[in-house]
């Protein structure tokens, strides 16, 4: 459709333990469940999520974890322990926006910050906010702010996968996304390594 505009367009092949949990804890769909395959799409403007949500369900067999619709940009999340499903919904969505996944803007880093041995005070400030794990004094924090807002997903998902960390806080939808990881220093380097290669990795579109 020319009226939208595909800003996320990204698979999870497999949701990593914390980030399946993670999502429950913010969603007002259906929980999704640790080795589900997902896909999270992001449009604007926002209320056109609505019609992507009404394709994809009636494609393929998957379940809504998250549909959140902003004045700006909408986002949606679909999950399916079959990998086949959530790629047929996908391109139900594709077909209907007439467009391919390259189309998407590509993800941009614009905060990639990592502060070692975090003060206790700190570290409660965190807590407060947080919807993950706790984040403890003298461990490491890592901060990435990402555009578009839902790459900040496949961040998490692939973080937990590189390294044992701690997924405090991820937000996928807004102008920005942000992602906050606790552990120890070594595996917080880790993890970085893998969240910086993903994001860089994805083609798509200039993101000016």
């Amino acid at each position: 459709m020319a009226n939208m505009e595909i800003r996320t367009f990204t698979y999870i092949d497999v949701l990593q333990p914390q980030l399946a949990a993670f999502i429950s804890t913010v969603s007002e769909g259906y929980f999704p469940l640790e080795a589900q395959a997902s896909l999270f799409v992001e449009v604007a403007p926002g209320i056109a999520i609505n019609r992507l949500t009404d394709r994809a369900m009636k494609s393929a067999r998957v379940y809504p974890g998250m549909q959140i619709v902003e004045r700006s940009f909408g986002l949606l999340e679909l999950h399916a322990f079959d990998q086949g499903e959530i790629r047929a919904a996908g391109t139900a969505v594709m077909d209907f926006l007439n467009l391919k996944e390259t189309d998407r803007l590509k993800p941009k880093i614009l905060s990639s910050e990592i502060i070692t041995g975090v003060e206790g005070h700190q570290a409660m400030l965190i807590n407060r906010m947080r919807h993950g794990q706790f984040l403890l004094t003298g461990e490491t924090l890592y901060i990435l702010e990402v555009h578009p807002a839902g790459y900040a997903a496949i961040a998490a998902n692939e973080a937990e996968k590189a390294a044992s960390i701690n997924l405090l806080e991820m937000r996928a939808f807004g102008a920005f996304g942000r992602l906050f990881l606790g552990g120890k220093e070594e595996e917080i380097n880790q993890a970085v390594k893998r969240v910086e290669a993903t994001l860089q990795g994805i083609p798509g579109r200039e993101n000016k």
